[in-house]
């Protein structure tokens, strides 16, 4: 095996047991078969390429272009044209694909589905890391930087599993890349040639490849390099614990055993949640002092989840804006609710790192350093430019809402548009959600007794069992399953009421944030990241948004759905604190519209890693795809350039001329670019019938191309020196039979190349040169042309 071949298989192999650190992240693993499928063609085009030989742009490039027909016929096979090239429906449906992907991510806690957009980005990123290492190592013939991609797969692999990718699948990667560090240094030896050493034990000349038993002095000193490598790559990230966090981690393991610091960091909240909920210590993530009386439906918001798209509650895109110093009015909240406000100080801890702002619902008034941003549907407040809340200190004005359950009976319909958005469910929700909402809230004669009989039905008398050690899901799969099992934590609770309130026309959403966290003895509330919630919201004209509680001990329920006295009012509420007012602050702002360009940027609300794409997104835009189709068309044109150059110019050579002489010496140039083509150099210098033998036994013709050689070359002589040259017929099936016998003597190598690139494109060179250079001739003498004329001046 040549060392060439050897570093191939290096590579593939490093770059194979690299992505086995991805295995834990998704369940089935599945996708790894279709990534190794991937990375064999890559490895294949790369050493055919390389054999021809192109140049090493083209190989990477032919390597790309493979890698981009393979995607498309594993993904998008339907949009594409003829089932294989990719088209514009083909890179829309990717980009769609790749979105989809990237808002699974955001959702699904590890491990997660194998979604068919989960599986794009997994095999993506292992073809473009396999690209480059092979690039790298085989390509450029540079194994060490193509560490640097393998590091970036399994860091990757290694922050998302949050420590699912332990040290046997670091081994693995390591190993994957000692062995191409070897395989180079092997290959860099043998082109010295026999390598020997001193005498061995019996006296005689040891070698490399020998059988003394002992390596090669660079042999033992790249083992001990690479071994010293391998056990600081070990111990070093034990050494420093902000490591040990994964990148969508919700508390990370920074602390250790009895230590203090480390990072909680979580980019969604959901993907966290559960893993928050797991938590043995329950570490402090906020601290604050309020002035309400009673603090119980206190709850901190996060963000809403407004979206329901069958696999999951997402956020939608919308605009967002500078945080005013006065918020909107509440939507949909009247002035004949009783309303109290309520001032709270916060600080948050330096291990908690959130880019949304916790703060209670609703908030008309925040003081807070720092870039925030404001988004008016879901009045969240994200951080902008990596502003997140890591011990953040702020102040928040809020509204305690306390609507009776008489006002929420008799609630009007909701806004036309406001019901058309917040009441869609996927088709593919099953029959079931909904045939349980009807079945569990029969009898209900509003909106308001359907969402408390819910409520009721989910936390006390449906034989509901709260268990965090369930697997999380948020799709309508899942939704069904726990309807069936009956057991989950939050998630499944506010997910699955909101779905069926959707089912039964009423709007609803998901909030995800805190409880209100623990009283201490100095009096303010100390708030964990066991505290971590998720609750739906239900809409009801006149209260606005109204939050409700079905996780069964966890929170409190609402004392608005509270069971009424026996003399039919409600039971009692808290007193308004000082500063109850009933008269609105502010009135409602009209809403912003976000331009596409900005939307795709990000510029309009949450990040699409947590918050998904607006469900009306139309996709890429045209000018961007007819761009991209170009780019692609330009990318499979570029290799082709010499191939479809030579067969322009043999069609123009074997075709039909005015003048017999001009047909014969055209034939026979291309019989000579031919014979180049196929390795045998044209010799301008010999006689048409010393150069007809030269390409016989240089070229190794058979009899048959022998033969139609000599029989051309006889036509160019009477062409040339006859004095009426006669015209010959069949040149074009001699020149056939010509080309034919050189293809059928040369090896597989010559054949690919004469192929792809022909050596006699070499002329195209040569003319473009002489047509610059009479360019530039023709430009000089007209310059000189235009100059005045000096006319000698008399000295007589």
């Amino acid at each position: 095996m040549s060392g060439r071949a050897r570093l191939t298989l290096a590579a593939f192999g490093a770059t194979l047991l690299a992505s086995a650190a991805m295995l834990p992240l998704v369940k089935p693993a599945t996708w790894i078969f279709t990534a190794a499928i991937l990375l064999g063609l890559q490895s294949g085009v790369g050493t055919l390429t390389r054999r021809v030989p192109l140049a090493r742009p083209l190989t990477i490039a032919a390597q790309a272009l493979v890698t981009l027909l393979v995607l498309t016929v594993v993904f998008v096979r339907e949009q594409a044209v003829l089932g294989v090239l990719p088209g514009p429906e083909a890179f829309a449906s990717l980009g769609t694909l790749f979105q989809q992907g990237v808002d699974d991510v955001g959702t699904y806690a590890i491990p997660a589905p194998d979604t068919a957009g989960i599986r794009l980005l997994l095999v993506c990123g292992v073809a473009a890391v396999g690209l480059l290492v092979d690039a790298l190592a085989v390509t450029f013939r540079s194994a060490a930087p193509a560490g640097l991609p393998l590091l970036a797969l399994y860091s990757v692999a290694a922050g998302l599993s949050g420590g699912g990718a332990g040290g046997l699948y670091f081994l693995l990667a390591a190993a994957g890349y000692l062995l191409l560090l070897l395989a180079e240094g092997r290959d860099r030896l043998s082109a010295w040639g026999r390598v020997f050493g001193g005498a061995n034990r019996s006296g005689r000349p040891g070698s490399v490849a020998g059988g003394s038993g002992h390596a090669f002095a660079p042999v033992r000193t790249g083992r001990r390099i690479g071994a010293v490598a391998l056990g600081i790559a070990l111990v070093v990230p034990f050494a420093l614990p902000g490591l040990s966090g994964g990148i969508f981690g919700g508390t990370g393991k920074g602390e250790g055993s009895g230590g203090k610091g480390g990072t909680i960091s979580a980019v969604n909240p959901l993907v966290s949640l559960q893993n928050d909920l797991r938590q043995p210590d329950d570490r402090e993530v906020l601290r604050y002092r309020t002035n309400a009386r009673n603090t119980d439906g206190m709850y901190l918001r996060l963000v809403a989840l407004d979206q329901f798209d069958g696999t999951a509650w997402k956020s939608s895109v919308r605009p967002i804006q500078d945080v005013p110093g006065l918020l909107p009015w509440p939507d949909g909240l009247a002035q004949d609710v009783t309303t109290a406000e309520v001032t709270s100080n916060f600080v948050a801890s330096t291990a908690y790192e959130q880019k949304w702002l916790p703060m209670p619902y609703p908030a008309l008034r925040i003081s807070i350093a720092g870039s925030w941003r404001y988004e008016p549907a879901g009045r969240m407040l994200v951080g902008d430019s990596g502003q997140n809340t890591k011990g953040a200190r702020y102040s928040v004005t809020s509204l305690d809402i306390r609507p009776t359950a008489e006002q929420l009976a008799a609630a009007p319909a909701a806004p036309d548009k406001l019901r058309r958005e917040y009441t869609k469910v996927p088709a593919s929700l099953p029959a079931d959600v909904k045939s349980t909402a009807l079945s569990v809230t029969r009898g209900a004669r509003n909106d308001y007794e359907r969402a408390v009989k819910l409520q009721d039905w989910f936390a006390e008398n449906g034989g509901f069992r709260y268990d965090v050690e369930v697997d999380s899901g948020t799709g309508v799969q899942a939704i069904s399953r726990f309807l069936k099992d009956k057991e989950g934590f939050c998630v499944h609770f506010s997910f699955s009421m909101a779905a069926m309130a959707r089912s039964l026309g009423i709007p609803a959403r998901v909030a995800v944030g805190f409880m209100p966290g623990t009283p201490q003895p100095d009096g303010s509330l100390s708030v964990g990241i066991r505290d971590a919630h998720a609750w739906p919201e239900l809409y009801f004209e006149g209260a606005g948004w109204t939050r409700f509680e079905p996780t069964p001990s966890r929170g409190t329920v609402p004392e608005y759905t509270r069971e009424r006295s026996a003399g039919g009012a409600a039971t009692p509420t808290a007193q308004p604190s000082a500063g109850a007012s009933a008269q609105p602050s502010a009135v409602p702002s009209a809403s912003e519209s976000c331009p596409p360009q900005l939307r795709r940027l990000g510029e309009c609300g949450p990040d699409k890693a947590a918050a998904g794409a607006t469900s009306d997104d139309s996709g890429i835009p045209p000018l961007q795809l007819t761009l991209l189709s170009l780019a692609v068309l330009l990318l499979l044109a570029v290799p082709l350039l010499p191939l479809l150059w030579r067969t322009r110019l043999r069609a123009r050579r074997l075709g039909p001329a005015g003048d017999p002489v001009t047909r014969i010496l055209s034939v026979w140039a291309e019989i000579n670019d031919t014979a180049w083509d196929y390795g045998v150099a044209p010799d301008d210098s010999q006689t048409p019938r010393r150069a007809a033998a030269r390409l016989v036994r240089l070229g190794e013709l058979p009899a048959d191309a022998g033969d139609a050689v000599h029989r051309v070359a006889r036509a160019v002589e009477q062409a040339l020196y006859a004095p009426r040259p006669q015209p010959t017929t069949g040149l074009t099936e001699l020149a056939g039979v010509i080309r034919r016998g050189f293809h059928a003597s040369a090896s597989r190598r010559t054949r690919l190349r004469a192929l792809l690139l022909p050596r006699s494109g070499a002329r195209a060179v040569w003319t473009c040169r002489e047509r610059a250079q009479s360019l530039r001739d023709t430009c000089t003498s007209r310059a000189r042309a235009l100059l005045p004329t000096r006319t000698p001046r008399n000295t007589t």
